[in-house]
């Protein structure tokens, strides 16, 4: 068996760090066994929401190098965690297809595990998300979710927590509580909210139909919500994945991904919320990050936000009435 390395190579133009793993190419690819239906060797019988170690990780405590530093060229063990949340013991489905108990039950877990993850002193950002769909590179289709403890803030968390931290200090508030206000007295991207969080298609959308569920209170991680907003973030998720379910009528591929505060930093002017990225731009066609997206990291939105709010909300009653179908009736109301 080759040796594995799992470490971190610093980019000097970018000031950010490059996790490299040496194994992970050899991780299972949509055949064989489900490692993650009930029955399987890791998984066993009697659960509902289950948190596994990644067996192919791209961090681990046991982490080794493959060389050493020379000069610009820093490498360090690419220290951390990578863990699996098998969310239902289902195969097949989405957040809107799971037993809302059990939705529940998955954001206490994510709780849990960013609460455990921080606990470790070399830990410093412990970030779960989402991937659904082969077109974004799901290896496996039972859903589950991820959550990765990185010994480092990664860059974009590092570029929110620095504009938060300046609209904090020159402004003595919190930089998403306004944007959230913003977006209320416009109206036009609201989507949903119910008694904790809001589900809204940005003013500044990066993605055709991207979606931000920002927390109604200001609060910074999961670990710090009441047992009413662990409720009101499982109803606004389900409530969300209906609601792309429906857009075009087939389960629609995104990435969603919690940002929360960093483990060791007092980071008061931090805001949890969650972004969805979904790659279609209309029912047939995929919106492709290219040349000015990845060369320049700026986006280019080949439509008007307004108007693919307006697709979403109509999506949104869809889904909805999908849900009360199945017995499930929401807690919060449409926008």
């Amino acid at each position: 068996m080759e040796e594995a390395y799992n470490e971190l190579r610093w980019n000097p133009l970018l000031e950010a760090w490059i996790i490299v793993s040496s194994r992970r190419r050899g991780r299972p690819w949509r055949s064989g066994q489900c490692p993650f239906c009930p029955g399987a060797p890791e998984t066993g019988y009697g659960w509902d929401v289950l948190t596994l170690d990644n067996r192919f990780p791209a961090l681990r405590a046991d982490a080794r190098t493959s060389r050493e530093s020379k000069d610009l060229y820093e490498v360090r063990a690419g220290y951390g965690y990578c863990k699996v949340v098998v969310e239902t013991p289902q195969h097949e489905g989405d957040l809107s297809d799971i037993p809302f108990e059990n939705l529940v039950k998955y954001v206490r877990e994510l709780s849990q595990v960013t609460r455990e993850l921080c606990s470790d002193p070399e830990i410093q950002y412990v970030m779960p998300f989402r991937n659904k769909g082969e077109v974004i590179g799901v290896s496996l289709t039972h859903p589950h979710s991820q959550v990765y403890a990185l010994p480092f803030i990664p860059p974009r968390v590092q570029r929110e927590l620095k504009s938060m931290e300046r609209y904090w200090r020159e402004r003595k508030s919190c930089l998403l509580c306004r944007i959230l206000e913003l977006e209320e007295e416009e109206g036009v991207r609201l989507l949903y909210a119910n008694d904790g969080f809001t589900a809204f298609l940005p003013f500044f959308a990066m993605w055709p139909y991207e979606v931000h569920i920002y927390a109604n209170r200001h609060v910074g991680s999961l670990t710090e919500l009441s047992e009413l907003e662990v409720v009101s973030l499982a109803d606004v998720l389900k409530v969300a994945t209906a609601m792309y379910n429906s857009l075009f009528d087939f389960s629609l591929p995104y990435m969603l991904i919690f940002h929360q505060k960093p483990c060791k930093l007092n980071t008061e002017y931090y805001h949890l919320h969650l972004e969805f990225y979904p790659l279609h731009r209309e029912r047939d066609k995929l919106k492709y990050a290219a040349g000015i997206e990845w060369g320049a990291w700026t986006f280019t939105y080949d439509s008007l936000p307004e108007e693919k709010a307006a697709e979403l909300r109509e999506a949104l009653k869809k889904g909805l009435v999908e849900l009360r179908s199945k017995g499930y009736e929401a807690r919060g109301k449409p926008l």
